[in-house]
């Protein structure tokens, strides 16, 4: 037999169709009021979520979140409202878990399975369109309602004003929670209220980039920033460019093409990482070999003043 031959044309015509994408941008604007929504929450809620290493978490949660709107879809309910009930309840499952157990890890291992078994299961009962069962799993942009961004409105204030409400102590406590426990904080209610405000998070970015690819938003920009600073204001700034770029730069490209926009979301922001690392990589290349120059040459340049017949106040040496 002879392979076919695969036929390029096709594939780009499918990723980038720009025909009526002016009327496409119109129409669709309340999309982009949404991703600006959700890159503004997930580059601040990912930025805690790296310092608190709650990376595994987060998948974790959009497991549960998937299995939740899954439930809300084959019971004709709200899709919105299944998948927030299914994050919050994973959110304060593994934040209990997690303070009482240093296995918090194994814990979640378990959980992200039979979350996304329990989802599976509902929508194979589902006898709906197929492409609601897909979009639950990859994401969908163009279906963005005015009441879907009313209440994605709605929960990214509570999510920020959330954040800006424990700021402080909570930065406290993710960066070092022994001192912040021994001078009095409430270090277990911040962990569990942060990770209420993730759970409200994952349930946002589910009905936009899918249950299987919620990381991108949540843990890539963060750790794209961390990669160029340690400052955390910077890293916070910085952390949110990265997911704006990638959702407003995703949502841009997905309204031209013809399939789901969590392939061009997790592209850019994979992108957006993978130069930040090779920024990184030339820093510390770099500053290695400052420091082995600055070893060699103690006294700069390797000129000792010895040698020059001055001694250590400039009298004539010896």
């Amino acid at each position: 037999m002879i392979p076919a031959q695969v036929d390029w044309d096709s594939i780009v015509s499918s990723v980038f169709v720009f025909d009526n994408y002016g009327e496409l941008l119109v129409l669709l604007s309340n999309s982009l009021w949404a991703g600006a929504l959700l890159g503004l929450v997930g580059g601040l809620v990912g930025t805690f979520v790296m310092m608190r290493d709650l990376a595994f978490s987060v998948h974790g949660i959009a497991e549960l979140s998937f299995a939740g709107a899954a439930a809300a879809l084959l019971i004709g309910s709200d899709i919105v409202t299944g998948s927030l009930l299914g994050s919050v309840v994973a959110a304060l499952i593994i934040g209990f878990m997690g303070l009482r157990a240093r296995d918090s890890n194994s814990f979640v291992g378990v959980l992200m399975p039979f979350g996304l078994g329990l989802g599976i299961l509902f929508l194979s009962l589902y006898e709906g369109r197929s492409s609601n069962k897909f979009s639950l799993l990859t994401g969908q942009i163009v279906s963005v309602s005015p009441v879907q961004l009313t209440s994605m409105i709605v929960l990214s204030i509570v999510v920020v004003a959330g954040l800006l409400f424990v700021w402080r102590p909570l930065t406290f406590a993710s960066t070092d929670p022994v001192v912040a426990e021994a001078r009095g904080l409430p270090v277990r209610t911040l962990s569990i209220v942060f990770m209420v405000l993730l759970g409200i998070s994952v349930a946002m970015s589910v009905q936009i980039v899918g249950a299987l690819l919620v990381l991108a938003l949540l843990i890539t920009p963060a750790a794209a920033a961390m990669n160029l600073t340690v400052a955390p204001a910077r890293i916070v700034v910085l952390s949110v460019v990265f997911a704006e770029l990638s959702m407003v730069g995703g949502i841009l490209l997905a309204l031209g093409g013809s399939i789901p926009i969590s392939p061009y979301v997790t592209t850019i922001s994979f992108l957006i990482w993978l130069v930040t690392r090779v920024i990184r990589g030339l820093r510390e290349r770099g500053s290695s070999y400052r420091r082995g120059g600055s070893e060699k040459h103690p006294h700069g340049g390797g000129q000792d003043p010895h040698l020059h017949g001055q001694g250590p106040r400039g009298s004539p040496s010896p």
